[in-house]
This record gives C-alpha cells, structure tokens and sequence, in this order.
C-alpha cells in the first residue's frame, strides 16, 4: 500500500484541521476525504449521489456526534454491508461514556479512541493510532 486512504468523519472545522496536522507529522502517506455528516458518510461510502467515482477508503475515522445520521448509525449501516464490512472504521469522539462504547463495540467498531480536550493531546492519540493502524495492523485487499 503506497497510500492509505482515509475518511474521515468529522463536523468540528477545528478537529479536522488538527487531524489534516498530525497526519502530516507522520511518515506514512495519506490521503484524507472528509465528510462532514451522517448523510455525506454514506453516500461516500456506499458511492451514492456526487461521490459515485470516489475510491473507498482502507479505513474511516467516525466521529458519534455528527449530523443527520450519528456516528452509530453509519456504523451499523456500514457493517452491515458485505463490500464494506471488513473496512476498518475507528471511533475517534469526545464520548467515553460506557454505554456508547459497548453499543460502537456491538456494532463491530475496529476501535474506540476518546478525543482529548487538549490540542497537545490530540496530536499524541492520532500519532498512536498511527503507530497501531498504520504500521503494525495489516490491511484487507478487498
């Protein structure tokens, strides 16, 4: 894999800058698409609407609190679906509540990282998700 394609879905103007930032800190070559509703994931995802032609991603960082659809219910859609299925999808929210953890978990979450409030923070968790994600876990050709 000479470029890991990422999609990201995020609302927070703010999160997707720090995000766009760390990945650009990182040795290991990204493309990033961004969505920023429950809506726009999906029609990304399953290729609907003016996203027809976009690649699918190798992985998506999903955020539960976006718009029009949550976070957790583009997760059940997406893992519900046989082309999308073995896409890894990692929770990347400001929730630690319990409850929400189990149910991304039921949903066949890959992973669940609770964003920091501090932007030192932040910049540290998406580093050690990219040390696991994108260095040591091995990607599905499909």
């Amino acid at each position: 894999m000479t470029e890991l394609h990422i999609l990201l879905v995020e609302d927070n103007e703010g999160d997707i800058v720090l995000t766009f930032d760390a990945f650009e800190e990182s040795k290991i070559k990204t493309k990033i698409s961004v969505a920023k509703n429950g809506k726009e994931a999906l029609d990304f995802l399953f290729k609907r609407e003016c996203f027809k032609d976009v690649e699918k991603p190798d992985l998506v960082l999903l955020d539960l609190n976006i718009p029009i659809f949550s976070g957790m219910e583009v997760l059940k859609e997406v893992k519900q679906h046989p082309r999308l299925k073995t896409t890894p999808i990692i929770i990347l929210t400001t929730s630690s509540n319990p409850i929400e953890i189990s149910k991304a978990y039921e949903y066949h979450a890959n992973s669940f990282l609770t964003k920091p409030i501090n932007i030192t923070e932040i910049l540290k968790t998406i580093l050690s998700f990219e040390e696991f994600w994108l260095k040591i876990y091995k990607f599905s050709d499909n």
